[in-house]
């Protein structure tokens, strides 16, 4: 288990107008450190999605956060995102490595057993995204594995209460998305309190 704090990772509500979610997200990024992003669309237009991806992707990497697509290989090249977050099978995440790594980061989403993190884990992926249907087997399965493995590990706040038996368990990225773009004080107020509260835990 590491002694640094963990590092916020925002992930955004599905966009359908990046000039619209625009002063949002630049809003969120004034709230302090954040170390990536992950963008995702409603719809399935994958040449808009990438025009959406162009507006909005330099906006955070000028400030040094890392943009990552959601399930969208070819998108992440074509753009020049930071890499993918893939939540698929063993085959897909197996697929984005060899297509990506090392270049790009590669995030494994959603693996909600012991088994599938360890066989994703071997593939040489950035992070391993765990959830699970209850917060308790989310911190169980969090705790096992920065025990044991080296890999980062990320996982879901659903609300700022969330995050501190997420960050005791061990995890090194705190994803948020509701939580920050629902807060009436605006999304940077969110972003700082997240952080905030990150490194309090960890001091």
């Amino acid at each position: 288990m590491s002694d640094e704090a963990p590092r916020l990772y925002l992930v955004t509500p599905p966009i359908n107008d990046a000039k619209l979610f625009k002063p949002l997200l630049s809003q969120a990024l004034s709230g302090g450190d954040v170390a990536s992003i992950l963008i995702r669309f409603a719809g399935d237009d994958a040449r808009q999605h990438e025009a959406m991806l162009r507006d909005l992707a330099p906006l955070a990497q000028e400030k040094g956060v890392a943009v990552l697509t959601d399930n969208a290989v070819a998108e992440a090249l074509r753009i020049g995102a930071d890499g993918a977050h893939i939540h698929g099978s063993y085959e897909e995440v197996a697929t984005a490595v060899k297509k990506l790594a090392p270049r790009y980061i590669v995030g494994a989403g959603e693996v909600s057993t012991r088994d599938d993190a360890m066989e994703v884990g071997e593939l040489g992926v950035d992070y391993v995204q765990f959830v699970s249907d209850h917060l308790t087997g989310l911190i169980e399965r969090i705790a096992w594995w920065s025990e044991l493995f080296t890999t980062p590990c990320v996982a879901k706040a659903n609300s700022l209460l969330e995050i501190a038996p997420l960050v005791q368990a061990g995890v090194d990225f705190v994803m948020i998305e509701n939580a920050v773009w629902t807060d009436p004080r605006q999304p940077g107020a969110a972003v700082s309190d997240a952080l905030r509260l990150m490194q309090e835990l960890k001091a």
